[in-house]
């Protein structure tokens, strides 16, 4: 494997946990292949006097037998995150937790939920990726592992 650079995805999502949020990797070729480094996620309205908490996962598969719920023995999960937030004053806590032992070569799917819910749910993330070139061999195993798994 060669690393041929780096890549950051950022945006925002409704936390309604109903259907994941597809994030394109694939372009086609089984020569190029991504490993996630960091995974963030926070409120979008920092402002709101609410309690707000997020639940996040990236996953290789866009169905998943426990949905939001973590699983770390499933391996087509492969990071995690948390945000809990109050504007008046009470500190934001974050969690988060990364595979590092992941390379993608398709597409990701970010499964969020907001458990408590509140005025708005919208959540903003931020996911930095590595970039590098591989054998075909090395993509055929990493999609074959996902498949493996129970990947669609």
């Amino acid at each position: 494997m060669k690393k041929i650079g780096t890549y950051t995805c950022r945006g925002q999502v409704t936390a309604d946990s109903t259907a994941p949020t597809k994030i394109i990797l694939d372009d086609g070729s089984f020569k190029t292949a991504y490993r996630l480094t960091k995974f963030v996620v926070a409120a979008s309205d920092m402002d709101n006097t609410n309690q707000r908490m997020f639940s996040a996962k990236i996953a290789t598969t866009p169905t998943l037998p426990q949905n939001i719920n973590w699983n770390w023995q499933d391996q087509r999960e492969i990071a995690w995150a948390n945000f809990a937030y109050d504007a008046n004053g009470i500190f934001p806590l974050y969690f988060n937790q990364v595979d590092s032992d992941n390379l993608i070569v398709q597409d990701i799917y970010l499964f969020a939920d907001e458990p408590g819910g509140s005025t708005t749910n919208e959540m903003n993330y931020w996911i930095e990726f590595e970039k590098y070139e591989i054998s075909d061999w090395q993509g055929a195993l990493a999609m074959a592992r996902d498949k493996s798994s129970g990947g669609d």
